[in-house]
């Protein structure tokens, strides 16, 4: 629904945005669906870090709806690129050209920069981390993990370095529009600095500073990086006339 410029009104809005909703949950069911047939290599593929341990299930429905959060899981990985490409037409129109082309040339690195986020989570992240967590009083008590406990922090984990991981692509982004300023970033190190062993602290599974660290450096890497990228490609934000 538009006005006599052509332009949405609320209601066109809301109801574009209602379009949009309704793909992404189709996409996401889809791609769950999807994962529900390979789920065993699913499972697989996240309980490799954690070969040697008997992981253990002590209710019946358990085993099934571990299952369903990991094929949920990996359903929203697989409809990502689809997700981001239904917000970026959302926010289409109000781009200007030059900005959309922006915003074309962004889209594959999103999906890269999670890819990485994930990886690293899992090949560097993940091994100390449930090493730590399992040698930690073992000596008075034997482990029994929960296959349940483990994959809702493995995946909540990953979930959230890819997340991250996202940092420099969106701030690149909008530099490149004019929105943030490369000197506001450089202004903000500090902080950052901070945010990110606050963040590598919700993230990470354990109080051991040598895990938090191995997620707050990275940060900390992104954020010095997005700065360099921001002065890179800063562009004076045009006022509107």
């Amino acid at each position: 629904m538009t006005d006599a410029g052509g332009k949405l009104t609320l209601l066109g809005h809301f109801q574009e945005l209602r379009r949009r909703l309704i793909r992404v949950v189709i996409a996401v069911v889809i791609t769950t669906t999807l994962s529900f047939v390979f789920y065993q290599w699913i499972f697989y593929i996240l309980i490799l870090p954690a070969q040697g341990i008997n992981l253990i299930f002590t209710e019946m429905t358990e085993m099934l709806g571990t299952t369903m959060k990991v094929c949920l899981a990996s359903g929203l990985i697989l409809a990502m690129p689809y997700i981001t490409l239904q917000v970026i037409m959302f926010i289409q129109p109000a781009l200007t050209s030059r900005e959309k082309k922006y915003l074309y040339v962004v889209m594959p690195w999103v999906a890269i920069m999670f890819i990485g986020g994930v990886v690293f989570g899992y090949f560097v992240l993940l091994p100390p981390a449930t090493r730590f967590l399992l040698s930690f009083g073992s000596d008075i008590a034997t482990p029994q993990i929960k296959i349940g406990n483990y994959i809702s922090l493995i995946t909540r984990l990953l979930l959230a370095i890819g997340l991250v991981f996202e940092m420099p692509v969106v701030m690149t982004f909008l530099a490149r529009i004019g929105i943030v300023k490369p000197d506001w970033l450089a202004g903000k190190r500090r902080m950052a600095i901070i945010i990110a062993f606050v963040l590598s602290a919700v993230i990470t599974p354990t109080f051991d500073p040598i895990n938090q660290s191995l997620v707050a450096i990275p940060l900390i890497i992104l954020y010095e990086l997005s700065i360099w990228l921001a002065r890179l490609v800063y562009r004076e934000k045009k006022p509107a006339v």
